[in-house]
């Protein structure tokens, strides 16, 4: 379904937006267990729901977390020639090493974001491949140093305050909540042949039953669910919401590049962490040494927020808001216009 296609035929609803918080808080919850805390009947929540998904306004996914496993993320920023950014964009969305792709700065930009196994395919894309590509004008790569918002648990909090404290409480919660923490752990978990097939189901359905599951990594229920649960504990993966920002009214997005004076890095990072607006907010290496995603109902509404709250912040020296153009691929998901379109398929 195209994005004038998807605007077409859906019309967010208030039970719609309370059932993707549901979401957001248990992801993997049973539609009974949503049902009970929504006062909604199971019907309506398994209608609702397979109407959100076929119109590519939520996916619920299993993301890996590479710094568990011992791997780094880079974001890269990438100036090209006029007319070749698609292309370009296009091929990294193709990459299982590239989460998430988008084009801004009038078009001759491309920011993506990459997590390597080890150096050599790092240096593959960032020290080759890219380097080579005569369209690629500039390159500039920064290391991810400390995340302080994104993954389970630290969700997008635009949609905080639609359920009760209440309602949340009796939806429980899919694994331990995010903390601040450093992008790469000390000692990494090394994957079996089973945890890699289960990780690729949860990637194609974050919400894929323990039968499904078994069947992927031909195993049975029981052994899935306890080898799941060690991976959400540990944190190798989290059960992720991805959401159509603009099926729910958000139009402007933006990259915000932070200079930062040192002694203030970590209470800019925390500060965003706990702003409506933003999506992603991390410190990274670079001349820019914090970097975050915002998502605003329009640009006028991303100004106010970036000059009267982002511009007030202790220490903040300089800041680059760059406009999002479109989104070409998000937490591996590949997007059609403005609704999520599925799973990226692996080159």
């Amino acid at each position: 379904m195209t994005g004038a296609a998807a605007s077409e035929s859906l019309a967010i609803q208030p039970d719609d937006v309370r059932i993707i918080r549901a979401l957001q808080v248990a992801p993997r919850a049973s539609f009974a267990s949503i049902a009970a805390a929504l006062e909604l009947t199971e019907g309506t929540i398994n209608r609702r729901y397979r109407r959100l998904h076929a119109d590519g306004v939520i996916r619920v996914v299993g993301v890996v977390n590479p710094g568990a496993l011992g791997q780094s993320r880079w974001l890269v920023r990438l100036r090209c020639r006029p007319g070749s950014v698609t292309a370009i964009a296009g091929a990294l969305a193709k990459r299982d090493d590239v989460n998430w792709v988008a084009l801004g700065a009038a078009g001759s930009e491309v920011t993506c974001a990459t997590q390597s196994r080890d150096q050599a395919q790092r240096e593959e894309l960032l020290g080759q491949r890219l380097p080579r590509t005569a369209a690629v004008l500039d390159i500039n790569a920064f290391a991810m140093l400390r995340q302080f918002m994104g993954g389970r648990g630290h969700y997008w909090a635009a949609l905080h305050g639609v359920l009760s404290p209440k309602q949340e409480a009796m939806l429980g919660s899919d694994g331990p909540p995010f903390t601040e923490s450093p992008v790469v752990t000390d000692e990494p978990v090394h994957l079996t042949d089973e945890d890699e097939k289960i990780l690729d189901a949860l990637a194609a359905d974050g919400r894929a039953s323990l039968v499904t599951l078994a069947a992927a990594a031909d195993s049975t229920p029981g052994r899935v669910s306890r080898r799941l649960r060690v991976l959400l504990q540990e944190r190798v993966v989290h059960i992720d919401v991805e959401i159509a920002p603009a099926a729910l009214g958000y139009h402007a997005r933006a990259n915000l590049w932070l200079r930062v004076h040192p002694s203030e890095v970590k209470n800019v990072g925390r500060t965003l962490a706990r702003e409506p607006e933003i999506a992603f907010a991390a410190a990274i290496s670079g001349p820019y040494n914090v970097h975050a995603v915002a998502h605003c109902r329009d640009l006028d509404e991303l100004f106010e927020f970036t000059s009267d709250r982002i511009g007030a912040l202790p220490g903040l020296q300089s800041m680059e808001v760059s406009p999002v153009l479109r989104h070409i691929k998000q937490a591996g998901t590949l997007l059609s216009g403005d609704r999520l379109a599925g799973p990226t398929v692996r080159a």
